[in-house]
């Protein structure tokens, strides 16, 4: 029996080795520890060579992990006219190298809503990214773009926002950061079973049933204020109801990867790992 979900972290564990070292030492590190999940964190830039992306696709085959990307932070759907191009440069170069490294999902943050009414901010976001998904289509890029969920108010990318842009365009798929959707209306609320039940029963509506086969989960634990996120935190000094989580990913049937943001990155994981198998009553 396999594991609904794949756990794994979101850049290198700390305990990668110096050699081989890089994502290809992070993959075979982390299928060592039992995570067979990777997110490549190329959150500065996308600096890589078509040659390291085929070892880190070959590290990937024969270590049996599932890669994704974590794009740059710098891609703003709403970015200005002059911006623009840079925001999609960044979104796109994930997009392309990430396919060489055998990489089949794109997180990206989505930008900002520079004040603006967020229903605005979709008309612009909406066609910019219709048009990235097309362009990567006709490359042979295909992978699968992910907007994240954001922890603050002020960000474009609400649970809304995600859904949006997802059930409008082929291709895109939110990724889920339940530790941002926590923080984000700043007031301790969205932490509860019936809370995020409530958001996987509109996922599945606007979205699909099969779709929640196919869930794309960062988690962690997080301190947040009235605006929202301050930090991530490992999961035992937060307040993030991990056990009620899980039960609600398991009775909804949930499966997909699970991917670790906490400053103790594999260690946090693989507590996430141990927790969902006793809940679940999975074995691997």
């Amino acid at each position: 029996m396999t594991l609904s979900f794949l756990f794994g972290t979101v850049g290198s564990p700390a305990g990668t080795p110096k050699k081989p070292g890089g994502s290809v030492g992070a993959v075979e590190f982390s299928r060592s520890i039992g995570l067979a999940a990777f997110e490549l964190g190329w959150v500065q830039s996308v600096r890589v060579t078509e040659a390291t992306c085929a070892l880190i696709k070959g590290a990937g085959a024969m270590h049996g992990v599932a890669l994704s990307v974590h794009a740059p932070y710098f891609i703003n759907l709403n970015a200005g006219d002059d911006e623009w191009p840079k925001s999609r440069k960044r979104l796109m170069d994930a997009a392309h190298y990430g396919r060489l490294a055998g990489a089949t999902d794109i997180v990206f943050h989505p930008g900002s809503y520079f004040g603006n009414d967020p229903a605005q901010v979709l008309k612009t976001a909406l066609p910019r990214l219709k048009q990235c998904v097309a362009d990567l289509q006709k490359d042979g890029d295909k992978v699968t773009l992910r907007p994240e969920t954001m922890g603050k108010s002020a960000m474009l990318g609400s649970f809304e926002d995600t859904l949006a842009m997802s059930a409008d365009i082929e291709g895109v798929q939110p990724c889920l950061d339940f530790a941002h959707l926590h923080a984000r209306p700043g007031d301790g609320s969205v932490n509860s079973y019936d809370e995020w039940a409530e958001y996987l029963k509109l996922y599945r509506r606007k979205l699909g049933k099969s779709s929640l086969k196919h869930l794309h989960i960062h988690l962690s634990g997080i301190e947040y204020g009235p605006k929202g996120e301050k930090n991530h935190l490992p999961l035992a000094d937060a307040d993030l109801d991990l056990k009620a989580l899980f039960l609600v990913l398991k009775d909804f049937g949930c499966a997909g990867r699970i991917l670790c943001e906490s400053p103790i990155m594999e260690e946090d994981a693989l507590i996430m790992k141990k927790t969902w198998m006793k809940l679940s009553g999975e074995k691997e």
